[in-house]
């Protein structure tokens, strides 16, 4: 690799860096706020069967089969946010290994 496209891939990296962080933090929020919809849907659905006069026993399982759908776009948005956050972590690996190539061939230049 030349000194040039080492160059042109390590401003590439850093772009995608600067633009995945801001896309992260959108995922992040996405995340948190589908866990928020889902504790609030269960916690209303748990005191919705306990009213109803449902056994104490069967109430967590049912109130969570019956928020399911919430549940399922929870971990969707937890998926994506890690998914996010080990794509920034590879480009920063890449980063890594474009300086160590240009400090190698400084060093090999001298």
């Amino acid at each position: 690799m030349d000194l040039i496209s080492i160059t042109s891939e390590l401003q590439s990296a850093s772009s995608r860096l600067s633009k995945g962080s801001k896309e992260l933090f959108q995922l992040a929020r996405e995340f948190a706020e589908a866990e928020r919809d889902y504790r609030r849907a269960l916690a209303v659905e748990i005191v919705k069967l306990k009213s109803e006069g449902m056994s104490v026993t069967l109430v967590p399982d049912i109130a969570r089969g019956n928020c399911a759908e919430l549940k399922f776009q929870r971990d969707c948005a937890e998926a994506k946010y890690q998914s996010g956050r080990d794509s920034l972590k590879a480009i920063e690996t890449q980063v890594s290994a474009l300086q160590s190539i240009l400090r190698y061939q400084d060093e090999v230049k001298r």
